[in-house]
């Protein structure tokens, strides 16, 4: 008999009020600079450009937490960041939309991560994007500073139903944070979900990872070509974490879910096959599929809510966030889910 995932959705959104998630990860700065097309310059075959405004809007796992938040799930997010200017405007811009940031590591002398996106275009035309310049600070973390991340992180842990760990590689997610988040799940068997660029390997024993179809392929050294290569490489990978799921996400294939004892399950992408952007998506992913298992939600349902999330977010400009009306209008919209 088929179910009824729409309801089953439903009724998961109503328990995220209930649950408290801490994100932990990455905060990157998402600098947007807008700018209308002047002319070409003279002194270079490059556009001149009328700056109009420019915007920050957290990025990384602080879009995670954004995301969360925006779903209506009581959010922390803790993690490393610097004491500079894209710092100050990530932690305020997190503060607004209600996630909790007090347990920050603020680290003098390090470097906010920052994305500079420059977009252009036409007076009264859709801007492009035509350039991104990266500011990045690859420094291991002094210890002093990782012990207090390790401890925040400690003390936060009693009073969460789930984590999400959103790592790009810059120090929030060391080694003795995946230890001490490896003992909560043995000792509570609450979720913890894992996404990470380049470290996925580091994150096993947890309760499950979503890594995107490049980073498994990375991971697995292997193209996934076909379906079939998907789900076998997925299940591969999950055993070879010790998870109890991998979620793999396929971009407009759609996603791959891996559990022990049954055949991978592949749903196709929600909405449609071209996104607009799909900056942040899988932030998105990653905290509507934690969210989903903190509320009690089965593998299944967990999966179609955040495919719904991840659909609505790539439709979105910019690094964006999908909060729980739009999925309920999505549900409301669509009977084939």
């Amino acid at each position: 008999m088929a179910l009824d995932w729409p309801s089953l959705i439903r009724s998961t959104l109503a328990r995220f009020p209930a649950q408290r998630l801490l994100v932990i990860g990455d905060a990157i700065a998402d600098e947007f600079v807008h700018g209308t097309i002047a002319r070409v310059s003279r002194e270079a075959p490059v556009l001149i450009l009328r700056h109009e405004f420019t915007e920050t809007i957290p990025g990384g796992a602080a879009n995670a937490a954004a995301n969360a938040a925006a779903l209506g799930v009581p959010t922390t997010w803790i993690g490393v960041i610097g004491r500079d200017r894209p710092g100050r405007r990530v932690l305020a811009d997190l503060r607004r939309r209600g996630v909790q940031t007090g347990a920050a590591v603020i680290a003098p002398g390090r470097a906010t991560p920052t994305k500079t996106r420059v977009l252009a275009g036409l007076p009264n035309a859709s801007r492009q994007q035509v350039i991104r310049l990266d500011r990045e600070d690859a420094a291991s973390l002094p210890p002093a500073i990782a012990d207090a991340l390790v401890a925040r992180i400690r003390a936060a842990l009693p009073d969460v139903t789930g984590v999400a760990v959103s790592d790009y590689d810059y120090g929030s997610a060391p080694s003795e944070v995946t230890a001490l988040l490896q003992a909560w799940r043995r000792a509570t068997g609450l979720p913890v979900v894992a996404d990470s660029r380049r470290r996925l390997a580091d994150f096993h024993g947890l309760t499950a990872a979503t890594p995107n179809q490049e980073e498994a392929e990375s991971l697995a050294g292997s193209a996934f070509r076909t379906l079939d290569d998907a789900g076998y490489h997925a299940e591969r990978l999950r055993s070879r974490l010790a998870l109890d799921a991998l979620l793999l996400t396929r971009g407009s294939d759609g996603m791959t879910l891996a559990r022990p004892g049954v055949a991978p399950l592949s749903i196709p992408v929600y909405g449609g096959r071209t996104p607009v952007d799909v900056t942040g998506a899988g932030d998105t992913v990653l905290v509507a599929f934690t969210a989903a298992l903190a509320a009690g939600a089965a593998l299944e349902t967990a999966m179609r809510l955040a495919n719904i999330a991840a659909g609505i977010a790539v439709m979105k400009r910019g690094t964006a966030t999908v909060s729980a009306a739009e999925i309920e209008a999505a549900l409301s919209m669509d009977d084939d889910l």
